[in-house]
Formats: C-alpha cells, sequence, structure tokens
C-alpha cells in the first residue's frame, strides 16, 4: 500500500472491511470558491470569461474534465495558470465545519478511511494538513495517479483497490454532483453535504443516498445516517 508504514499497515488489518472514500475541496476544506475563482482567472488569461457561478458547477471535476466541458480544443496551459492563481489562496483555506473530527470518529468507528480527491498531487498533502487527521486516514488518492478524474469512477475504484475495499461496504462522502456521478458508476452509495456550494436537491437528484449541512451536522445525526448502518451491520 502506497505511502504507509509497517505501523499503520497494522492498523489497517485491525479494522472492519467498511471502507470511507472522503472527498477533500468542498467536503472536508472549504475551498470550492477558491478554486472557481482561480479557474476564472486562469481561463481569463487566455480571453476567455466564463461566468463564476458557471465555473463553480464544474469545481470537483478533475482540471481534464473541467477544461474539456469549459475550454474544449484548446492548448492554453490553463492548468498551470490555474495553480499559479490558486497558489496565494493555501494560506487562506480552513477545514469545513466539524472535518477532522469526523474523520476521526469515523476510524475510531471502525472505518477505513481513504481520501480519494480531484484534487492535484501537489496540493493534496497541504490540504490534508489543513484537515489535520491524518492519523485516521488509510490512503489517499488523487488525480494525477488516474488516467481520467471524477465524474469517471476511477479515483474512487483506485481508492477502493489500494485498501481491498469490499464494494458492498464502501461508501462515498462528498460535496459535488460529480462525487455523487462518480460514486454510483462504482455502484456504490454517497452522501452528500452541501458546504461546498451545491445545494440538497441537486445532490439528491444526482443520487446522493442522504444529505447534511457538513461534516458535524453528520455528526450530529451520525445514528441514523447510511454511513453508521453500515458500520453496524458489518459488526458480528
Amino acid at each position: 500500500m502506497k505511502g504507509l508504514n509497517a505501523s499503520r499497515l497494522g492498523h489497517i488489518d485491525a479494522m472492519t472491511d467498511v471502507t470511507v472514500l472522503l472527498d477533500i475541496d468542498g467536503t472536508l476544506v472549504d475551498s470550492n470558491y477558491h478554486h472557481a475563482l482561480a479557474w476564472y482567472r486562469a481561463l481569463r488569461r487566455g480571453d476567455l470569461v466564463i461566468p463564476i457561478a458557471e465555473i463553480h458547477r464544474s469545481i470537483g471535476m478533475g482540471a481534464d474534465q473541467l477544461l474539456q466541458r469549459l475550454a474544449p480544443d484548446r492548448d492554453d496551459p490553463f492548468e498551470e495558470w490555474w495553480h499559479d492563481e490558486f497558489e496565494p489562496f493555501i494560506d487562506e483555506l480552513e477545514p469545513t465545519t466539524g472535518a477532522g473530527e469526523l474523520v476521526r470518529h469515523l476510524a475510531k468507528a471502525g472505518a477505513t478511511n481513504v481520501y480519494a480527491t480531484s484534487g492535484s498531487e501537489d496540493d493534496v498533502g497541504r490540504l490534508r494538513a489543513i484537515i489535520d487527521a491524518d492519523s485516521a486516514v488509510a490512503e489517499a488518492v488523487n488525480a494525477s495517479e488516474v488516467e481520467v478524474s471524477k465524474p469517471a469512477p476511477d479515483i474512487f475504484e483506485l481508492a477502493m483497490e489500494r485498501v481491498g475495499a469490499v464494494r458492498e461496504r464502501t461508501i462515498v462522502l462528498g460535496d459535488t454532483v460529480w462525487d455523487v456521478r462518480a460514486a454510483t458508476e462504482c455502484g456504490i452509495e454517497c452522501v452528500g453535504v452541501t458546504s461546498g456550494g451545491f445545494g440538497c436537491a441537486e445532490l439528491v437528484d444526482a443520487g446522493a443516498v442522504a444529505v447534511y449541512d457538513d461534516p458535524r451536522d453528520l455528526l450530529t445525526h451520525w445514528a441514523g445516517s447510511p454511513i453508521a448502518r453500515l458500520l453496524d451491520d458489518s459488526r458480528p
């Protein structure tokens, strides 16, 4: 398993076979609007002026999918420009409400936590530091490790492969319709949070099995949540 030391491997082996795939941007870090503004500025460098509201609806996709949607048939270095524009925002980012608390709670409840993000490899480490719950996370998969990012299922498929997840005992926590669609393509359920700016109705229409305001709201309503039920069902 990539990036894990021996002590972490022993910890994982002792866990139940319930796996929670955790999106990062918008779900555990309050960064979606920063991403939207950075993409707006990057696209404008190439003389593409797209309303930020439209760009926001594409956040949650990987850069490959976003650019195919917003700037098809262009070969400008938009992703490089995006990185230049997003970099100054890093120090402003904060975890979503209850993010680290939820990740640690999931691990204590017996889940194997995997970060599964459309973010770039360079940024994932810094975002993990913002969440501050690495001791409760078994693995992390980012967009650079797959050929196609969300809403394609590749990131979730690789995340499950990394920890030997059982599909029927795996669930996603995400904030965008792209997370929900990727989970559906994998044949797994997705719980949504609205902390990334996508509305409850949008997430439900995309197929989310439950929607909460943010990680803390999920913790507040933990007993009736799909994740808690999955963990309860897995116990002997």
